[in-house]
C-alpha cells in the first residue's frame, strides 16, 4: 500500500536528476556549434515559459515580448559596461547588472500594467504591438546607450573572479572550458529555476485563478478573484521571465543588435508557446527548442537539403525555411494536435501505456480457470 505513492514521487525526481546530470556534462562533449545552439534554446524557453503564463495560462495576447528581452538584453549592457568617449554605463558588478536587467524588465512590464490588466484578447496584442515600434525607434536612435544600429558589446559574467570568457583559461577534469561551456553551466543554473517558479505558480492556487480568468472571467470575479490585479501581475512576472532570457542572450551573442528585437521575435515567441503546448513550462520548453533550433540546423546542414540556399543567393534561407516549417507546425498543431508536442508526447505515453497492459496476460483470469 506505501510502496506506490513512494515511486510515484521518485520516478519524477530520478527523471530530473538525470536529466540535469546530463544537462551539466553536455559542455564536456559537443563543439561550439551545439553549444551555442543550445543557449539559445535555454535562453527562448526561459522566455518563452514567461509568455506561456501571460497568454497559454491566463489568456492574455501579448505580441511585445521583444521589446522586454530587449530590456533584459540592453539593461545588462548598460549597467555592466563603462562609460567611455562614446557610450556611458554604470559599470556595476556584472551579477548585479544581471539582476538589475530583469528588475528593468520588470519594471517596463509594471509601468505597461494598467493596460495589460484592463484589456484582453485582441485589443491588448494591439497595444503591446506598439512597445516594438517604440522599443525600435529607441534601440536605434539612443546611441550613446545602445550604440545605435551597429549595436554594443557586452561585457562577460563574472562571479566571485570567475569569468564566463575564453581568458582566462580554466580547465576542468582535463578538458578546457571556454566561453560557451562556461556560459553553458549559467543557462542550466538559470533554466531549471524558471521551470521549477513556473510549474510552482500554474500547478498551484495562483495557476488555477490564472486559468479560470483565461477560460471564464466572469465567473472568476464572481468567486473574488482579482482578474485586473492577476492580469497585471502575471504581465510583470512575464515581463521578468523575458529580461532575464535576454540578458542570458546577449551573453550568448556578446553583442547586442537592434534589429534582432523586431516583431519577428515576438512572432517566434508566440509560435514556441503553440507549438509546444499553451498553459505549461514543459510546453514551453518543447516549442521554444523546436523553433530555436531548427534555424540553425538549417543553416548548418541546409547544404545538402533542397530549395535551403545560403543568405542572398537564389533559393530559399535557412532562416526562410526555418520560419515556413515552423508556420507549417502552428497550423498543424490548431487543426490536429490542439495539446502541441507536450500533448503529442501525452497521447504517445497512453497509447504504448495501453498496448503494454494489451500484452500483459490476465493473471486473475488464469486463476479462475478450472485446472
Amino acid at each position: 500500500m506505501s510502496e506506490r505513492p513512494a515511486r510515484r514521487i521518485g520516478g519524477p525526481l530520478l527523471a530530473t536528476v538525470a536529466a540535469a546530470a546530463v544537462l551539466f556534462a553536455v559542455p564536456f562533449y559537443l563543439d561550439a556549434f551545439w553549444l551555442q545552439t543550445g543557449l539559445f534554446a535555454m535562453s527562448a524557453a526561459i522566455g518563452a515559459i514567461g509568455l506561456n503564463m501571460l497568454t497559454g495560462a491566463t489568456g492574455q495576447l501579448s505580441l511585445g515580448h521583444a521589446f522586454f528581452l530587449a530590456m533584459g538584453a540592453y539593461g545588462y549592457v548598460y549597467l555592466a559596461s563603462d562609460s567611455d568617449h562614446e557610450m556611458i554605463g554604470l559599470g556595476l558588478p556584472t551579477p548585479l547588472a544581471f539582476v538589475g536587467a530583469i528588475l528593468l524588465a520588470g519594471i517596463a512590464g509594471g509601468l505597461f500594467s494598467p493596460i495589460s490588466g484592463r484589456l484582453r484578447g485582441t485589443y491588448l496584442g494591439i497595444a503591446s504591438l506598439a512597445l516594438i515600434f517604440i522599443g525600435q525607434h529607441v534601440l536605434f536612435n539612443a546611441e550613446s546607450i545602445t550604440g545605435g544600429f551597429n549595436g554594443r558589446d557586452v561585457p562577460p559574467m563574472e562571479i566571485f573572479g570567475f569569468t564566463f570568457a575564453d581568458s582566462p583559461e580554466f580547465v576542468l577534469f582535463n578538458v578546457p572550458l571556454g566561453a560557451l561551456e562556461r556560459l553553458w553551466f549559467l543557462g542550466v543554473a538559470l533554466l531549471i529555476p524558471a521551470i521549477w517558479i513556473a510549474r510552482g505558480i500554474l500547478r498551484g492556487r495562483p495557476g488555477r485563478a490564472m486559468n479560470t480568468i483565461r477560460d471564464h472571467e466572469v465567473a472568476a470575479a464572481v468567486m473574488g478573484v482579482p482578474v485586473a490585479r492577476y492580469r497585471s501581475g502575471v504581465f510583470v512576472l512575464s515581463s521578468m521571465y523575458a529580461g532575464a532570457a535576454g540578458a542570458l542572450l546577449a551573453l550568448a551573442f556578446r553583442r547586442t543588435v537592434p534589429e534582432y528585437f523586431g516583431m519577428f521575435l515576438s512572432l517566434d515567441y508566440l509560435a514556441m508557446i503553440v507549438i509546444g503546448g499553451l498553459g505549461s513550462a514543459a510546453g514551453a520548453v518543447a516549442g521554444a527548442v523546436f523553433v530555436s533550433v531548427l534555424p540553425q540546423l538549417l543553416t548548418r546542414f541546409g547544404n545538402d537539403l533542397p530549395l535551403v540556399a545560403e543568405p542572398g543567393s537564389q533559393g530559399v534561407s535557412p532562416a526562410e525555411a526555418a520560419r515556413i516549417l515552423y508556420g507549417a507546425a502552428v497550423v498543424a498543431v490548431v487543426l490536429f494536435l490542439p495539446g502541441g508536442l507536450l500533448g503529442l508526447w501525452a497521447r504517445l505515453r497512453m497509447a504504448a501505456a495501453r498496448r503494454r497492459s494489451a500484452r500483459t496476460p490476465n493473471r486473475l483470469n488464469k486463476e479462475e480457470q478450472p485446472a
